[in-house]
């Protein structure tokens, strides 16, 4: 009969003993949210003293000193897919014109990296947080900064002043049109040739589409938050703010704004039916309802009317974007590195702008705006996978980008944001896999070990 004897719990007599097992390496200190709130709950400060632009980019470099002295990060699903595009755009500099053009290449860059930095800290600050709402705080304090401004351009929308930045930066930096747009102060868009000027409020970006642009992205955010936070001060002030942002937005008169909310709504409704969320389809009747009261004293579509009427929007974006499809098959690889200005269209704005899919395009190629694109559809790919009421919001946030792509601009402050929304709803996606939808903004984060009661 075979015996089968015991482990030895102590070394035989003159044996050498075991060696102890090695302690595991303690984990990392958590990633202070702070950097965020600075970055993102300050942006008034930012944008009266001129630095919103310039100062984005050291911001962010603030977060990835961060990352660099914390080591072992995680880092967001897909996220190669935007390396990719990162390592393009830098070859593409060979393609630039003159060394003139080399200044505004490395901002649009610095803003490209600034967006990965920022997605890298808040997917690794909500993995290691039991809690989640502590890190979606920052966006919340953005919105409240977006709809302030906006309340500014609404009623002073002539107001400019030079900025701090703008006097200490060289008259001839200062004095270039991109540069000056970023630094002097303005609080709405307007012709000052027309004797009956349409306002637009656009602070605190330079231009009124980048406010649309940042509106839509950061409502579904919004809403997420009173849904992961069923009480406090701050959700209440948020579900006010609501109706009162509607004023400044609406008078952006920005129609891809609308385009790419209401595609976001009908992507969130279909899902919400789908998956029987009665929460998610109240939600999504509450905003309808409040958008529609807003139209019974905004008339919203006479004025858009009136803008189209009186301007010639259209038919520039078209000679652009026909510009910019002639040109790029002579250089589909690398594209020319940045937009050019050239006497062949009627609009003002030089080619490869009016729309990110066409800068990218126009001055990286056709490969980086395959990469451009893959990383968005990959991000609504992967939130979509999210089954609480906040998480199926958030999945909102990459279908409302690839709707703008075509028309906004996003190498700007907005693709921070963009990245801010979809890395949290990344982080709190995988959670609910683990952990349940109805507790998961609650329970432990990955990899710490935690008891949790069946």
């Amino acid at each position: 009969m075979s015996v089968t004897r015991a482990p030895a719990t102590e070394p035989p007599p003159g044996g050498v003993p075991a060696a102890p097992t090695p302690a595991p390496p303690p984990a990392p200190p958590r990633l202070p949210l702070w950097p965020l709130a600075l970055m993102f709950g300050l942006v008034p400060l930012w944008w009266l003293l001129g630095a919103f632009y310039l100062g984005w980019p050291l911001l962010g470099a603030l977060l990835l000193a961060l990352l660099l002295t914390r080591g072992r990060v995680p880092l967001p699903p897909a996220i190669g897919i935007w390396l990719l595009f990162l390592g393009i755009v830098v070859v593409s500099a060979t393609q630039l014109a003159s060394p003139a053009s080399l200044l505004t290449f490395a901002l649009r860059l610095a803003f490209y990296l600034t967006a990965l930095v920022v997605g890298v800290y808040v997917y690794a600050a909500a993995r290691e947080r039991a809690s989640l709402v502590a890190v979606l705080t920052p966006l919340c304090a953005f919105w409240f900064g977006l709809v302030a401004l906006g309340w500014l351009g609404v009623l002073v929308p002539r107001l400019a002043m030079t900025t701090p930045m703008e006097v200490l930066l060289p008259g001839g930096v200062a004095g270039t049109p991109f540069i000056k747009d970023m630094v002097h102060l303005t609080t709405a868009e307007y012709s000052d040739r027309s004797l009956n000027p349409i306002y637009r409020p656009a602070a605190p970006f330079a231009y009124t589409n980048n406010y649309g642009s940042a509106y839509a992205m950061a409502l579904p955010c919004v809403v997420a938050f009173t849904m992961l936070r069923r009480q406090g001060i701050l959700r209440w002030a948020l579900l006010a703010s609501l109706p009162l942002s509607l004023a400044p937005a609406f008078l952006t008169l920005n129609r891809a704004m609308f385009l790419s909310l209401g595609a976001g709504l009908a992507v969130l409704g279909v899902r919400a039916s789908l998956r029987g969320n009665v929460r998610v389809a109240a939600s999504i009747v509450g905003v309808v309802v409040i958008g529609a009261v807003a139209t019974l004293f905004i008339p919203i579509a006479d004025l858009i009317n009136k803008r189209v009427d009186s301007s010639d929007t259209n038919t520039d974006r078209l000679s652009l974007y026909t510009e910019v499809i002639r040109r790029v098959q002579e250089s589909p690889w690398l594209g020319y590195g940045a937009p050019v200005n050239v006497d062949t269209v009627s609009a003002a704005a030089p080619i490869g702008t009016q729309g990110q899919l066409w800068m990218v395009l126009f001055s990286h190629g056709v490969p980086a705006l395959i990469c451009f694109l893959a990383w968005f559809v990959a991000a609504a790919v992967i939130c979509a996978r999210a089954t609480s009421a906040a998480g199926q919001w958030l999945a909102v946030v990459p279908v409302v980008c690839l709707v703008q792509i075509p028309f906004y601009g996003m190498a700007n402050q907005n693709l921070a944001v963009a990245f801010f929304a979809v890395a949290f709803a990344m982080a709190l996606t995988e959670r609910e896999r683990r952990t349940g939808a109805v507790a998961a903004v609650a329970l432990p984060p990955a990899g710490r070990a935690t008891a949790v009661p069946a």
